[in-house]
């Protein structure tokens, strides 16, 4: 990119010609566009509105990935979306989208944003710049400057197949830089969760984040804290469940990020740095990369057992130390640890109820005698305990012979079942004796 350029994108909104990429020079080809997107770009483009594929599906396309979303752009206003398409919903407050459904595909349709005027009802911003509404329309040059990252601001116009690039985002995509658009203290305090994306799409898409960009994550991390619950856990999910979560998530605590969103997990994990890796978290967030890299199902809540494991295993310490049974201290612990991390992430309740379930069997599966063990094998939370009973032993706790024997009964059939269990008896490790309860009066 030139010096001039990149000057330009690090300033107000400023109008210039856009470098068009003609069909001729660029590998986009429609066979590689959803059929849903393809049916929302041409009905807008008959009935003679600009409609452009625009964001992540042009960028993915350009780098020859196979895009997980399209989205569309159009001068045309939602209320006119909605007159086009039958199967077409209005949502949100915020920023004013159409979502225009084909069976299970759902085409995000949004109408280009111009500048914030002081004095509209339609755009709001806080006191501290973060942007509250965002419903002022205008046309693709001033579109552009609303979007976060170069590499994200391309469009590519259905009518004559071209890609307009305004900021420098091909060049960009060439370089392998993630470079913000406009002043980035600005621009996060608008949406601060685009420094939690800045971090997403640099590991994702094995970019360097320009310096412009990652120099104000640090002092600026506060105002995650301003976003709603709910909002930052769909992010961590994107950051975690996206195939780089070992990375991203090195790279947030690099930027004092991670803090604001699991503050019990970074406090246990502070004095931990030298041998990261190797913890239980780190071999956590390894194993969610490595399912998603197999295409095998991944839940926030295993991830979510290993985040706070630490920090329940501290305060069950604590209660347990009171004299509290160790399964009531298990439960007690889990809930003040759980109900302090949904104050920053809104982590539904199936989810957090199937970590307390993993936490629990913890305390279960040492417990082996012939009635136990089947009822355990047969608990719908098994195969995660077992899991995650194996990231404590493989972390360093002294679990390995009872992972091993959970392992070998999995693996038997009947007979060696049979056996495995006689030689626990043989052992004493059959079911504990029960405390006799002292009668009263006697």
């Amino acid at each position: 990119m030139s010096a001039s350029l990149s000057a330009d994108i690090n300033v107000s909104p400023l109008r210039r010609a856009p470098r068009i990429y003609t069909r001729d020079e660029h590998d986009i080809s429609r066979k590689y566009i959803s059929p849903g997107a393809l049916k929302v770009l041409y009905r807008l483009d008959s009935a003679g509105y600009r409609a452009c594929l625009v964001g992540g599906g042009v960028r993915d396309l350009l780098l020859g990935r196979e895009p997980k979303d399209f989205d569309i752009a159009t001068d045309a206003q939602p209320e006119q979306i909605r007159e086009l398409f039958r199967n077409c919903r209005l949502i949100g407050r915020r920023f004013r989208l159409a979502h225009v459904r084909f069976g299970p595909e759902i085409v995000e349709v949004a109408t280009f944003r111009a500048a914030h005027v002081d004095d509209s009802d339609e755009a709001q911003t806080s006191d501290e710049g973060r942007i509250l509404r965002d419903n002022i329309y205008g046309a693709i040059e001033d579109d552009v400057w609303r979007r976060d990252f170069t590499v994200n601001a391309l469009y590519y116009d259905i009518h004559d197949f071209s890609v307009i690039d305004y900021v420098g985002g091909v060049e960009d995509l060439k370089q392998g830089v993630l470079r913000l658009i406009g002043d980035a203290d600005v621009r996060y305090r608008e949406d601060p969760v685009r420094m939690l994306r800045a971090i997403r799409f640099a590991v994702k898409l094995g970019f360097k984040l320009d310096p412009a960009a990652a120099q104000p994550l640090t002092t600026l991390g506060h105002l995650l804290e301003e976003i709603a619950p709910a909002r930052l856990f769909d992010e961590a999910l994107k950051l975690f469940h996206g195939g780089c979560a070992l990375q991203a998530f090195a790279e947030m605590r690099q930027h004092g990020l991670f803090a604001r969103l699991f503050p019990a997990t970074e406090a246990t994990l502070a004095h931990l740095d030298g041998g990261f890796p190797a913890t239980l978290v780190g071999r956590a967030l390894a194993s969610t990369d490595a399912r998603v890299a197999e295409g095998k199902p991944v839940t926030p809540s295993f991830l979510l057992a290993a985040l706070l494991w630490d920090a329940l295993d501290a305060e069950r310490a604590k209660l347990e130390g009171t004299g509290m049974a160790a399964p009531d201290a298990l439960t007690l612990g889990g809930d003040r640890v759980i109900s302090q991390q949904v104050a920053r992430l809104a982590i539904p309740r199936r989810f957090t109820q199937a970590t307390r379930e993993i936490w629990a069997l913890q305390l279960r599966l040492p417990r082996r005698s012939a009635s136990r063990v089947p009822r355990l094998l047969e608990h719908p939370r098994f195969r995660a305990a077992y899991d995650f009973l194996a990231l404590r032993a493989g972390a360093g706790e002294p679990l390995h012979e009872l992972v091993e024997w959970w392992t070998a009964y999995q693996d038997a059939d009947a007979a060696g079942r049979a056996e495995l269990l006689n030689a626990l008896s043989a052992d004493g490790a059959a079911r504990p004796r029960r405390r006799r309860r002292r009668r009263s009066g006697a």
